[in-house]
């Protein structure tokens, strides 16, 4: 037998579960690869305290290894007592030899013969059982071995398909009526590269991974948003989910369309940007120019004397732009009276009653 597996684990014959679990875990820590180094001598020690521990830490395993290992040690001191015995027999022969007369030379030179035939077919013997036991002891471990094997085979065959990923994005209302491409940064899932998802490494926990079979991604995907799109939109993005373990299909990615409607100042119609500014009366009266913001920036306005309110204003190619055509920018009026007027104003409100001769409600009583 080529391997002692306690003098691997460096522990007694008789040692317990706790002791060998302690051990390989002691051996493990110092030995793997990641500690130790990853040069052949590293691995193949490794490899070895693996191999040492899955047979020792299963108690048939181990039984049959103990076994195996008594019948081998007690032919090899059979075999040792054998050779012993054969060589003080061959010193005895060689002593009697040289006191042996003439006459007694052909009986005992046939005796020897015999003696030496004898032995012959006992090393054979002994050989063979040798081989016989270290046949035994290859059966078992082969045996052993594939037995594992299944498992991960069945493991590793077993496709597993990705999980889908839903998230959401936010986009302003010209965005959702013209369409525009966005940058998303997504968290999802792949396979651990060190282990690739089957959470163990080398016979024991993926140390990459902690033993989760995958790590969390960050990943920046450009997303084209198609036009005229509605407030709680999916968009499907296949493949761009959580990655599928052994061959088995990615998961899609689906983006929930939120239109922000409440921080934007403006309505659309079409290609028309809509938009309503307030004015004080006496600049409807008199006239003014007022500062609008449009997409493109700051554009100033006039405003005609003697405006009414609701009265329209038009901003020509200051709307949104499609296929080379671009709509205007309309301005409703909408005059306000401030609610924190100065005594001042009141009493110049007051003038402007005394002087008033107009009645504006005449006609609702024809």
């Amino acid at each position: 037998m080529e391997k002692n597996y306690y003098d691997i684990l460096g522990i007694k014959p008789d040692a317990t579960e706790a002791e060998i679990k302690s051990a390989f875990r002691k051996l493990a820590r110092k030995w793997h690869p990641d500690v130790a180094g990853n040069s052949p001598e590293v691995v193949e020690k490794f490899k070895e305290i693996n191999e040492a521990y899955e047979i020792l830490s299963d108690s048939e395993k181990r039984k049959k290894y103990d076994t195996l290992r008594g019948m081998f040690n007690n032919r090899a001191k059979t075999e040792s007592r054998t050779t012993n015995k054969s060589q003080t027999g061959t010193k005895s022969d060689d002593r009697f030899e040289r006191q042996e007369t003439k006459q007694e030379r052909p009986r005992q030179e046939y005796k020897r013969q015999e003696r030496a035939s004898s032995a012959n077919t006992n090393n054979t013997n002994n050989a063979n059982n040798k081989n016989a036991f270290q046949d035994a002891w290859d059966s078992f471990i082969k045996k052993t071995r594939e037995a594992e094997k299944p498992k991960q085979n069945k493991y590793t065959a077993k496709k597993i398909n990705g999980s889908d990923i839903t998230s959401e994005i936010t986009i302003t209302v010209s965005e959702a009526l013209m369409g525009t491409t966005r940058t998303v940064n997504i968290l999802h899932t792949e396979p651990c590269p060190k282990c690739h998802g089957r959470k163990f490494a080398n016979g024991s926990i993926c140390a990459y991974c902690k033993g989760a079979g995958e790590m969390s991604v960050h990943k920046k995907l450009s997303v084209k948003i198609p036009e005229r799109v509605k407030e709680g939109a999916k968009i499907r993005i296949a493949g761009e989910g959580n990655q599928g373990l052994n061959g088995g299909k990615n998961g899609d990615l689906y983006l929930i369309i939120r239109i922000d409607t409440e921080s934007s100042p403006y309505k659309y119609d079409g290609l028309n940007i809509l938009k309503t500014i307030p004015l004080e009366p006496y600049e409807a009266v008199l006239g003014c120019t007022v500062d609008v913001k449009t997409p493109t920036g700051i554009v100033q306005m006039k405003i005609m004397p003697k405006t009414m309110n609701g009265q329209k204003y038009r901003l020509a190619k200051e709307g949104l732009e499609k296929d080379g055509k671009k709509g205007d920018m309309i301005i409703t009026v909408s005059i306000e009276i401030p609610k924190d007027l100065t005594k001042e104003e009141i009493i110049l409100y007051e003038k402007l009653k005394l002087e008033s001769k107009r009645n504006l409600r005449e006609k609702l009583y024809e």
